[in-house]
């Protein structure tokens, strides 16, 4: 409660307080208290900061200001290695030390599933790191510019001219730089590494603007190959650590379904582990290269379904295992409560939002599936996302173990 005495932060351009950053939130700013008891979020700031605020936006409860002076640097603040860091609006925490920034995942998470969706986690969540801090993103969407490339500005659609950056993998760095030294016409331009390969290909409302060769990549035994503009998971060093564990997670038997199946990441694994498999894809690009990779691959058991995953919940409803991989918008309203209802006994669930994934599994948890195991995996060093990989079981009681 705030003391009496000391008076409300006034609402007026330019005031000013002073505060020290405790931890980091789920958006990536640093929060802190203001001198009335009001919680205050603060980007790139890091846990310990002790900073001079001005206000820019107030609220009953919270309060949101930018740094004027760093009064004094906290243990966890390191150097960013990004010459345009704090413009460019990729990365949020290069100026946080990396074990740091898995702590505040950490804590994201954990806080998501017990504020939103009432998880017990028994213990401390376990958080898988990036095999390094940077040099891991081996796909980007690129803008170009009036001779000029880079990527958006912070919370602005201006554009922000780059000509390294620090999170790619060494070869699509070195092509960004030679593509800032001579542009591609205007438009989005994709870079992605697979194979040994760099294929960069423009695009036009996310789609290839003209036929591309496919890029090659490995996903566990199978080979993958991926049109440009469909989705794969851009960190080349943990990917086979998540698919490892989906897999394991999800078992083997019967009838599984992966829904939001993409290009087949985890339905080639599946194929070899289940009798059937039925793999809902609603975007045609994505779907026609997971039937290329099912036959390359000598799969007949995996039957490709070309439809949003809201309008093929008849055709999944007898699965044993369901493996889910959504947008960060989590499933559409009404999918979870009617995912519930089918036979499946377990739920593989493989989530890049905390909050959207805490919202489903209340209605998971209704509808007689709870989760088990919880575990975090770092694909996006340098930013406040985490991917998270849950596995739900029916009729269970016990709470989740979180390592």
């Amino acid at each position: 409660m705030r003391d009496a005495s000391i008076p409300a932060m006034a609402a007026r351009p330019d005031h000013e307080i002073e505060l020290v950053v405790e931890r980091l939130a789920a958006g990536g700013e640093g929060v802190g208290r203001a001198p009335d008891g009001r919680v205050v979020f603060v980007p790139y700031t890091a846990p310990g900061d002790r900073v001079r605020v001005r206000v820019t936006q107030l609220r009953k409860r919270f309060a949101r200001g930018e740094v004027r002076e760093l009064l004094e640097p906290g243990a966890a603040r390191t150097d960013p290695v990004c010459a345009v860091f704090g413009s460019c609006g990729g990365c949020a925490w290069q100026h946080v030390e990396y074990a740091t920034q898995l702590e505040a995942k950490r804590g994201i998470v954990a806080d998501a599933l017990t504020r939103i969706a009432g998880v017990a986690l028994p213990g401390q969540l376990e958080i898988v790191p990036s095999p390094s801090p940077y040099a891991w993103r081996s796909r980007t969407r690129l803008v170009c510019e009036s001779g000029r490339i880079g990527y958006r500005r912070r919370q602005s659609r201006a554009l922000q001219a780059v000509a390294r950056c620090p999170v790619l993998v060494p070869d699509l760095d070195a092509a960004l730089h030679a593509f800032s030294a001579s542009p591609p016409a205007d438009g989005e331009l994709e870079l992605a590494q697979g194979d040994g390969s760099v294929r960069a290909t423009p695009l036009e409302d996310g789609r290839a603007a003209t036929n591309s060769a496919r890029i090659g990549l490995r996903a566990g035994a199978d080979r993958l190959e991926i049109s440009a503009g469909v989705f794969f998971q851009a960190h080349a060093g943990l990917r086979d650590a998540l698919l490892e564990a989906a897999l394991g997670a999800a078992g083997s038997g019967r009838i599984a379904a992966d829904l939001f199946a993409g290009a087949g990441f985890f339905s080639l694994g599946l194929g070899r582990r289940f009798e059937r498999v039925v793999a809902v894809e609603a975007d045609p690009a994505a779907a026609a290269d997971l039937r290329r990779n099912a036959d390359a691959a000598g799969l007949r058991n995996l039957e490709v379904v070309e439809t949003p995953v809201e309008r093929a919940l008849e055709r999944v409803r007898d699965a044993d295992v369901l493996l889910l991989d959504p947008p960060r918008t989590g499933l559409p309203r009404g999918v979870a409560e009617a995912l519930a209802r089918g036979a499946a006994s377990r739920v593989v669930y493989v989530s890049c939002e905390p909050s959207t994934l805490a919202r489903d599994l209340v209605a998971f948890r209704a509808g007689g599936l709870v989760a088990v195991r919880v575990t975090a995996f770092d694909l996006f060093p340098q930013t406040p996302h985490v991917e998270v990989l849950t596995r739900l079981e029916r009729g269970v009681a016990h709470p989740p173990r979180g390592a």
